[in-house]
């Protein structure tokens, strides 16, 4: 309210502030606002397009087929552990 008389008051008695800031050489600085409007730092990344692509817990109905190893590789695999055998490697494993 005081800067509003005060500006009323120059113009009344023909005072001009353009002095009075240029013997201000001081910089000042200013806080700009932060883009996001959640805490979630995903609302800063761009969105890949409209409908279901910007959802994405959709995507993985658009996984392509599942990988199927080559006869090569299914031969040179080791034989499945039994049930017993993983317990004793988990217990181990988990040692203090």
């Amino acid at each position: 309210m005081s800067s509003l008389i005060n500006t009323v008051k120059d113009k009344v008695s023909g005072k001009d502030n353009t002095s009075q800031q240029s013997q201000d050489n001081e910089q000042t600085f200013s806080i700009q606002p932060h883009p996001a409007k959640t805490n979630d730092p995903r609302d800063l990344q761009p969105s890949l397009g409209g409908g279901l692509n910007t959802n994405p817990e959709v995507g993985a109905f658009h996984a392509r087929d599942p990988y199927v190893p080559s006869q090569e590789i299914r031969d040179n695999l080791p034989p499945a552990k039994s049930r017993e055998e993983l317990r004793a490697r988990a217990q181990e494993l988990n040692k203090d």
